[in-house]
């Protein structure tokens, strides 16, 4: 196991900075996420960890020892990849041998590491078969498999489970889990599938354009975004995210929405003019039937079984998106009035910034 520390870390490619100064302190044995859209720099990033893509600027540390200008294989650790990689001409027991009999290990300890990592994912039945033999997550076993028999200081995966079917993927999500429990290492994963982030994270990393937008704990980051990036990234369906100014009556503040609406919000404080532009973020399953702050036309409905997704719209032609619980029977042309509790509202400034965070969020989130 090992802690890992990013100082300044910047990248280019051809003059074109792509990662702009990360700071990041990883912790030893935590599951660490880096999530975000397509291009914001998350797998460059683990490839610079990894020795894959040399470090523009800044520094490397695992337990705290310079190691970015050391070769991949001293680094101690292992990478897992979106494509299994497996050797097609060697049997399963061959792929998880290769990389030890390349390091001249004694025969009995390659041994012992490829019998305890077949027990660890369950494949000791397939040992003998060849990669064309294996399913798909059989072979994304034997790709991990051979990253646990190294015995490696950290992991990192890249995407592992993207080209797994759905059912498979939520499978896999669990006994990566089991896994890092069992392991106790350190395991960095690189996603864009902010529901693998917040499932199977202790510490998600948000990414954008290069730069970290917030790092915290799945519970934090869904509760208490640092701005309107991060609460529309993560969450799905996304953040609605409604535009207004402030408004106060004595020292109630309220936000006037673009329909005429008012939501009063007696239990914000934020230090803002009457007339300030602010974005009032509500999430959709957040939304209640009936108590009537918002007027909506039903659009579109999304039946899932366990809840309706109802994409509307309001008077001012903003989209909003509510989750209510079970079955609806609403359909498009259907009028409906939703309501929130403050407690769940989020408030973000004109440069997109989060404002006036209540403090009962905790009592309302962890209830």
């Amino acid at each position: 196991m090992a802690g890992i520390e990013l100082k300044s870390v910047r990248k280019s490619f051809q003059g074109v900075e792509v990662i702009h100064g990360i700071d990041l302190d990883i912790k030893d044995g935590s599951f660490t996420v880096f999530v975000g859209p397509s291009g914001c720099g998350k797998s460059t990033l683990l490839r610079m960890m990894a020795g894959l893509e040399e470090v523009t600027a800044g520094e490397v540390q695992i337990d705290g020892a310079r190691c970015d200008h050391l070769l991949p294989s001293a680094r101690g650790m292992a990478m897992v990849f979106q494509s299994y990689a497996l050797y097609p001409h060697m049997s399963v027991e061959q792929n998880l041998k290769f990389g030890l009999e390349n390091q001249r290990l004694a025969k009995s300890e390659i041994a012992a590491r490829v019998a305890k990592a077949a027990e660890i994912l369950q494949i000791e039945h397939l040992l003998a078969r060849r990669p064309n033999q294996l399913s798909g997550g059989q072979s994304q076993r034997v790709a991990i498999g051979r990253a646990i028999v190294k015995e490696p200081k950290a992991f990192l995966f890249d995407e592992p489970l993207s080209n797994l079917d759905a059912e498979l993927r939520i499978k896999m999500r669990g006994e990566l889990i089991s896994l890092h429990k069992r392991l106790k290492s350190t395991m960095i994963y690189v996603t864009h599938d902010q529901v693998e982030a917040m499932t199977m994270a202790d510490t998600i990393v948000v990414l954008n354009e290069g730069q970290i937008e917030q790092v915290g704990s799945p519970v934090e980051l869904y509760a208490r975004p640092r701005n309107a990036f991060v609460a529309k990234f993560l969450g799905a369906p996304p953040m609605n995210m409604l535009k207004g100014t402030i408004q106060r009556n004595g020292n109630v503040l309220a936000v006037a929405l673009g329909d005429g609406t008012a939501i009063p919000l007696p239990g914000r404080q934020v230090d803002l003019t009457d007339g300030s532009e602010v974005t009032l973020g509500i999430r959709p399953e957040h939304t209640v039937v009936g108590r009537g702050a918002l007027n909506l036309r039903v659009e579109t409905t999304e039946v899932l079984g366990s809840q309706t997704i109802i994409h509307a719209t309001l008077a001012s032609g903003e989209p909003f998106t509510a989750a209510l619980p079970g079955i609806r029977g609403t359909q498009s042309g259907d009028t409906m009035s939703i309501g929130f509790s403050e407690d769940f509202v989020h408030l973000f400034d004109a440069t997109g910034q989060a404002i006036g965070a209540s403090e009962n969020w905790r009592a309302a989130y962890l209830a």
